[in-house]
């Protein structure tokens, strides 16, 4: 992984004493908080309801046990014993104080990281494939891309205050795993076999993103040579920044100029635009590619024989070889390399913990995992799951029993309850509603992994709010929390998908309280059971089926709910009439 010189040191370590000097004059008054409020945003610090957060940038999902130590260390000496890992492929810590954030950031400038641009109207942390350099569908290995564009983009002046945040997505594989199609900028990494013994080049999509508005990211570019991507890119942002709306908080992402302008003129205005720069220094050389690239070798992979997942699952104990086999089948993916795969350790342990959360001791034990069993190098993944990516087959059954005793081998991935969930009203000032306890009723709910593996692929995304930091849009199934007179209501979204078919799911209709959800969601499912063809996933059925009869089974109960309801509100009336008289 990337190894800080002395430039990124120094500029890190500096930024550590800026802003230590920063909190320093807001602690003594003689900062105001409009003025120390866009210091901190672009240091990764909110305030939020009951303290502040600190988001901190894991660049591209890729991370050392060392670094993951010291996250350990952090959540144990300065939050309250756990880190909430984010669909940014970053952590938060949700209850920091203000005096102690400056320590914070120096203990992570000891292991080369930092929350440099982790939130403000700038370009937030760049995100990729959690199995990059690893993945069996690879084409592109995207992590030297990706670090030349953070350090392109990181503090760079012209940049620092867009009109609203901006984030980038690289994707390099057959399968789309960074949900590209629904970022401000997505970039497709491709090898052109035609062309100078298969140049590097991209595809730029513009203008994705969820939220308010939510869009999918228009195809702008083809076959773009990868060393001027910083002129092009610096072009498309200057469009944005000249032309972005500034007047409303809620059009100003690039997703709204974009489908303002369509996406053809948009990209005539970008083209214009880097007509006059793309020759710029800027852009990056075969020697910059050498110096980032020498740090993204292949680790020391032992020549291995290829074993089936028969042969693994015959390495368990007998009577453990039924609950090996579902995990296998879940949480472990194919690798490049003959004898090796990749593993998903679960975040999402049913009904005890917010989906994302790692306690201290869970980040020490994961690290130690690391370092046993896959050089030392984890990955986290958009999922809010984190990855091992790099285990030898023949120690699968012995990695797995260790991983169950942290609680991070439940064989949910991709099923029901590996739920994305943010940390909604419990913690967000800008939530709503409460996330966190409709994935745990949910999680309880749908509890029988017989029956969750029978279910098979389904995505459920929860968000508190509009922001939609959850990706409810995207999930076969979204929850939003949104507010009705003061009072939590959950809206229903179907048919969202991430990946290579990227969908917006609908809203079905009216929302509902929260302790309705978990019977709407059995509803929806229960549909999906009946009628569901051979084989086919949740999504196709709904594809099929198109959004009645899910809608039908969502609202059955709801007019008795609301009689009930209204019952029970006139006989309290007039128990209040009584006795008032």
């Amino acid at each position: 992984m990337y190894k800080y010189d002395s430039i990124d040191q120094t500029l890190v370590d500096q930024r550590v004493a800026q802003f230590r000097d920063q909190v320093a004059r807001r602690l003594d008054g003689s900062l105001a908080e409009e003025e120390f409020r866009p210091l901190r945003l672009q240091n990764g610090l909110y305030h939020q309801r009951h303290a502040y957060m600190l988001r901190v940038a894991i660049p591209y999902g890729l991370f050392s046990a060392k670094q993951l130590r010291t996250l350990a260390l952090i959540s144990e000496k300065y939050d309250r014993g756990y880190g909430h890992f984010t669909t940014r492929q970053n952590i938060q810590y949700n209850w920091v104080t203000l005096e102690d954030t400056p320590d914070i950031l120096a203990e992570l400038a000891k292991v080369e990281m930092h929350a440099i641009q982790t939130s403000g109207n700038c370009i937030r942390n760049i995100t990729s494939d959690a199995f990059a350099g690893v993945a069996a569908d690879e084409y592109v290995d995207t992590r030297p891309i990706c670090e030349l564009l953070r350090q392109w983009s990181t503090l760079h002046p012209e940049f620092a205050h867009l009109p609203r945040k901006f984030k980038f997505a690289v994707n390099g594989a057959k399968e789309d795993r960074t949900v590209l199609l629904c970022h401000d900028v997505g970039i497709e990494l491709k090898k052109n076999p035609n062309v100078n013994n298969g140049e590097l080049t991209a595809d730029i999509y513009a203008g994705g993103g969820m939220g308010r508005t939510p869009i999918l990211g228009s195809l702008i570019k083809q076959g773009l040579p990868w060393n001027v991507l910083p002129s092009y890119l610096t072009a498309l942002l200057r469009v944005y920044n000249r032309f972005g709306r500034r007047d409303n908080l809620y059009k100003a992402r690039i997703k709204i100029l974009v489908k303002a302008l369509g996406p053809e003129e948009f990209a005539r205005q970008v083209e214009g635009e880097w007509a006059h720069i793309q020759n710029s220094d800027d852009n990056f050389t075969q020697a910059e590619w050498d110096r980032v690239a020498k740090h993204f070798t292949k680790p020391a992979y032992k020549t291995l024989p290829t074993l089936s997942n028969e042969e693994i699952i015959h390495t368990a104990a007998q009577t453990e070889q039924a609950a090996f086999a579902r995990w296998l089948e879940r949480n472990v993916k194919p690798h490049q390399v003959p004898g090796y795969a990749s593993v998903i350790l679960s975040l999402k342990p049913h009904g005890t913990v917010a989906p994302g959360d790692a306690t201290t001791a869970q980040m020490i034990a994961i690290a130690d995992l690391s370092d046993q069993y896959s050089f030392g190098e984890l990955r986290a993944t958009h999922e809010q799951n984190l990855v091992l990516a790099d285990v030898e087959k023949a120690k699968l059954y012995e990695l797995w029993q260790e991983a169950k005793k942290q609680k991070v081998a439940l064989p949910n991935v991709g099923l029901l309850t590996d739920i994305i969930a943010c940390p909604g009203g419990d913690f967000c000032s800008l939530a709503n509603a409460k996330s966190l306890p409709i994935a745990k009723a949910i999680q309880e709910r749908f509890d029988d992994l017989d029956y969750l593996f029978d279910l098979g692929d389904i995505s459920l995304n929860i968000s508190g709010c509009i922001n939609s930091c959850g990706h409810h849009h995207v999930g076969n199934i979204g929850v939003l929390g949104v507010d009705k007179d003061g009072e939590e209501w959950y809206q229903i979204t179907l048919g969202g998908e991430q990946g290579n078919d990227a969908s917006i799911g609908k809203v079905i209709g009216p929302s509902f309280y929260a302790d309705e959800i978990p019977d709407v969601i059995t509803n929806v499912i229960n549909t999906y059971v009946a009628q569901r063809n051979e084989d086919e996933s949740f999504i196709e059925a709904y594809r099929r089926l198109g959004v009645t009869p899910f809608k039908e089974a969502a609202y059955k109960d709801k007019g008795k709910d609301k009689n009930e309801a209204a019952k029970k509100k006139g006989q309290a009336e007039k128990a209040i009439e009584g006795g008032a008289a």
